[in-house]
């Protein structure tokens, strides 16, 4: 019987295991973990805030917001925001959640803290206690407020509300996903067997801890099984393998761009990789080029997860499995812990090797976005989540993405996968990334284009590229302008966002 809330989750580490490291600090074992998290309940139920009530976090990334995560999600609704939004962002956020709190690091000149204070929220400061563990802290109030104990103390319940997020709103207004306590355990239960952690694991993580990837597959999984977590400030890829050294992980998980950057410095430390083997690295949250993958598995000499995952599925909805089951590189693997389907146009659900679109059902899927009816209608079908994503899945069940909807590029009605030409450019000796995107077009509607990394010391000119993938593939697939970048445009989170890339690079 799997556990359906998160303080069961979190039962399973041994007292003195190692929980939460970090670099330059001494172990925070899982005895003390569990007594931070029934402080921090105790703490925030005396100042009358409970089960279900909001309480946004903007710390940065490191032990503190991953413990802070834990402590919060296992009593009231934690709301992890970006601590890089500016006032209005937080603004919006903060009223848009019904935040009753906020937390920040003790001595924070974040701008939230203005926003809080104008919306009448209670300001908490963090404080750490570094002599007593990484991720050990204090929570205390800016100011003295009258406060009724909260009628709803107590840890959580399996179908309160654990964690709201909101969806990146690239093509509309943000909409707030609220996933359960039964959600988030389901999640991190499926990432933990899918990975076959034990507690003798420790995770290096890179990944921002305001998001699902970093939050679910960083911290909660490994932990539900008693491994550590080793966190870092933020990735820095200068960095990456000085806090292996010290870590000596077994693993590590992350997306795309922070993998290239990651192969990119791997040579110079060969030394380093061989002094600390890792058992699998896992990518997740966007594409993964099979040349990186390659490279990749090539210089650490362990095998590459890809995963496929969203906020709307607690994060994991595939994976390809460890070594000896098969892995399909270019395949985001088998169902790992929803149901899988592709669905028709019409909402047939279609046989092995049919394309449409990935849906999803099961424990870890959000009930719905929180006041959004047209949302709701337009996101569910026959008890399906709708991903947004076009894919097909073999007669093994494991699911290819052929590209997200919204994002494919529709030329004059030839149909285009910017990822199929990600992949042909990337094959090119010069290119170390690439990401393709739709720009307007006054006739065809869109035409594709495409922002290029050059690897260190190679050379290679637009018309060059035009007329290498020009070889490959049909004339109405060939980038139309090619960008040279020193690096790829992201989001906050490290992920590639095609959608709006050609406004915002001055192409639309």
């Amino acid at each position: 019987m799997l556990p359906s809330s998160l303080i069961a989750l979190l039962a399973t580490g041994a007292d003195s295991a190692p929980a939460i490291a970090a670099p330059g600090r001494s172990t925070l074992d899982f005895r003390a973990l569990r007594g931070l998290i029934s402080d921090t309940l105790a703490t925030l139920n005396g100042w009358g805030i409970g089960r279900n009530d909001r309480v946004a976090i903007v710390l940065n990334n490191g032990p503190e917001m991953a413990t802070c995560f834990a402590a919060c999600a296992c009593a009231v609704t934690s709301a992890p925001l970006n601590p890089g939004y500016r006032a209005e962002e937080f603004e919006f956020y903060l009223a848009d959640l019904n935040a009753k709190a906020l937390i920040v690091e003790q001595g924070s000149s974040s701008p939230a803290v203005a926003v809080a204070e104008k919306l009448g929220l209670r300001v908490l400061d963090l404080v750490a206690r570094t002599e007593q563990g990484a991720g050990s802290f204090v929570l205390q109030a800016r100011e003295a407020r009258d406060a009724v104990p909260t009628a709803a103390g107590g840890f959580a319940q399996p179908d309160d509300i654990s964690m709201v997020l909101h969806t990146s709103g690239t093509t509309s207004r943000p909409k707030i996903v609220p996933l359960s306590q039964r959600n988030l355990c389901a999640s991190a239960s499926s990432i933990a067997r899918t990975l076959q952690f034990v507690p003798g694991d420790c995770g290096l993580n890179i990944m921002p801890l305001f998001h699902i990837h970093g939050l679910i597959a960083g911290v909660l999984a490994p932990l539900s099984a008693g491994s550590q977590v080793f966190c870092t400030p933020g990735f820095n890829a200068l960095k990456f393998f000085g806090w292996m050294d010290e870590a000596r992980p077994t693993w590590y998980t992350a997306v795309p761009t922070m993998h290239q950057a990651i192969v990119g410095r791997a040579g110079k430390n060969a030394e380093v990789i061989a002094r600390h083997p890792l058992r699998f690295m896992r990518s997740s949250s966007s594409s993964m080029p099979p040349q990186v993958i390659r490279e990749l598995e090539a210089v650490f000499g362990a095998p590459l997860i890809e995963a496929y995952g969203m906020t709307e599925a607690t994060h994991q909805m595939t994976s390809n499995p460890l070594p000896p089951a098969a892995r399909k590189p270019g395949t985001v693997g088998r169902a790992a812990g929803p149901e899988v389907a592709i669905m028709a146009g019409d909402g047939s659900l279609l046989q092995a090797g049919g394309i449409g679109e990935i849906v999803i059902r099961g424990d870890n899927v959000t009930a719905g976005y929180e006041n959004n009816p047209t949302a709701n209608a337009e996101g569910y079908r026959g008890g399906w989540f709708r991903t947004g994503d076009q894919g097909q899945m073999d007669d093994e069940g494991y699911v290819s993405i052929t590209g997200r909807l919204k994002e494919i590029i529709n030329r004059g009605g030839e149909k285009i996968s910017p990822r199929e030409v990600d992949e042909l450019l990337m094959d090119h000796p010069a290119v170390a990334q690439v990401v393709c995107f739709g720009m307007p077009h006054p006739k065809l509607g869109e035409e594709v284009a495409a922002v290029v990394v050059l690897r260190e010391g190679q050379a290679a000119t637009e018309r060059e590229l035009q007329a290498f993938v020009a070889g490959r593939a049909a004339d109405y697939k060939v980038p139309k302008k090619i960008l040279f970048m020193d690096e790829i445009p992201k989001g906050a989170t490290g992920k590639l966002q095609r959608i709006g890339l050609a406004q915002k690079l001055g192409l639309a």
